[in-house]
């Protein structure tokens, strides 16, 4: 028995001595894939890996290869199976709320307070970004309180409240409200002394980048996204450059925190589209390698957090014997069910709907499976690297995860 206690004892130690060794986390890099399950990532890997000539191999991912892995619980506090304000409540401030509420308790009145806030309180600077509208459900509970997501525009006018230095995204949906008589969400960004950019090339000439909110395109009425990954022209906004420019901005003495949302995975999760689920996971990566690059030059000061809030579609890869074919998806007639928008992503026909159609999809000619065009109740993925990473190794509720952020910045949660 004392041999025993001698032994626990001394791992004690070390960890305490490793733990005192190690720097706190400076700078922090929050990636959460929305929809995104482990399944999608492998299938993006396996796209990856046919693509460099290997069809029956996995190539990982920039993220899928780093040192720590975990998984998470992601239920909301009254259902199973969550929607992505409840899991971005738990993911952003520790808290299960229900779903459909945006950084309040079910009781509809207690107010949660957001990581994002409790670090920027600390001195750092803060970013949020997203490939969806600016005031969706999974930026928003980084920075809004709402018992009822849908509420656009009382959303939107939390963000100047917020005094976070950079946000991002594809617009801001319902700008001017439902019925467009309310005072336009632009003109208070404006007026709260943010500079806002349309595009990487007029982010490059503002004067001003203290504050700074890059849109895809403002102009759009009734808010967007940005460009699809698989759809990107020369001089498109994308995940990856909203990264960039947010570290343009942030990065300081003092440290930053940024939480970059892959919003679209979500939307082909709804609509089963293959396609745009491998692009989309592969355009996160692509943001994710931008951290990356930034890792290697602070690493014993950078944190990179990459999650889920929830799992979409329920894919499998395969659905007709022991393989399945990812060069379909590359073929000029590669096509699949209409394509989901911020309006529609949620009301697209499901199998029994009476409007129903099932024909033979891009994702039959692959021979790979989706269970449901809503969301699924399985574990999401936790992967990690740097200052503070391997308190995310193993099984965790997704309510630990800013816990474990804060703790690794030193911040009292």
């Amino acid at each position: 028995m004392k041999k025993l206690f001698s032994i626990l004892a001394s791992i004690v130690l070390l960890c305490c001595v490793t733990a005192c060794g190690e720097k706190k986390a400076k700078y922090v890099f929050y990636f959460i894939g929305d929809g995104m399950s482990f399944q999608t990532v492998c299938l993006a890997e396996a796209y990856q890996s046919m693509k460099a000539g290997d069809p029956i191999g996995r190539l990982p991912l920039c993220f899928s290869a780093f040192p720590v892995t975990g998984i998470a619980t992601t239920y909301s506090a009254d259902s199973n199976i969550t929607d992505s304000s409840a899991a971005g409540t738990a993911l952003s401030t520790g808290n299960k709320t229900n779903n459909h509420m945006l950084g309040i308790a079910p009781d509809s009145t207690t107010h949660f307070t957001s990581i994002a806030k409790k670090i920027h309180d600390a001195g750092y600077k803060v970013g949020i970004m997203t490939t969806v509208p600016l005031n969706h459900a999974t930026p928003a509970a980084f920075y809004a309180h709402s018992t009822d997501r849908n509420d656009y525009y009382s959303i939107s006018c939390e963000i100047p409240e917020s005094n976070f230095e950079f946000f991002g995204g594809g617009a801001v949906y319902q700008p001017s409200g439902r019925k467009g008589e309310d005072k336009n969400s632009y003109e208070m960004f404006e007026e709260a002394g943010y500079s806002i950019a349309n595009g990487k090339a007029a982010f490059a000439s503002l004067e001003k980048k203290d504050k700074v909110i890059v849109f895809a395109d403002t102009t759009v009425k009734r808010g967007g996204n940005l460009p699809y990954q698989a759809d990107l022209k020369e001089g498109d906004l994308a995940l990856s450059d909203l990264v960039s420019e947010a570290i343009e901005v942030l990065e300081n003495e003092k440290g930053f925190f940024m939480m970059v949302e892959g919003g679209q995975i979500d939307w082909a999760g709804h609509s089963n589209d293959l396609k745009h689920a491998i692009f989309e996971t592969l355009g996160m990566d692509e943001a994710v390698k931008v951290a990356y690059a930034f890792y290697e030059k602070h690493p014993d000061e950078t944190l990179i957090v990459i999650t889920a809030d929830h799992e979409t579609g329920g894919l499998s890869l395969g659905k007709k014997g022991y393989t399945f074919d990812l060069s379909v998806v590359d073929e000029p007639d590669a096509v699949e069910r209409p394509r989901v928008t911020v309006e529609n992503y949620m009301s697209q026909p499901k199998p029994g709907d009476p409007n129903y159609v099932a024909p033979e999809t891009l994702s039959d000619r692959a021979r790979i499976g989706w269970t449901t065009r809503d969301h699924a109740g399985s574990y999401v993925p936790v992967f990690a690297i740097g200052a503070g990473s391997q308190a995310f190794v193993g099984r965790q509720d997704n309510t630990e995860i800013p816990k474990k952020i804060c703790a690794a910045m030193g911040v009292e949660f």
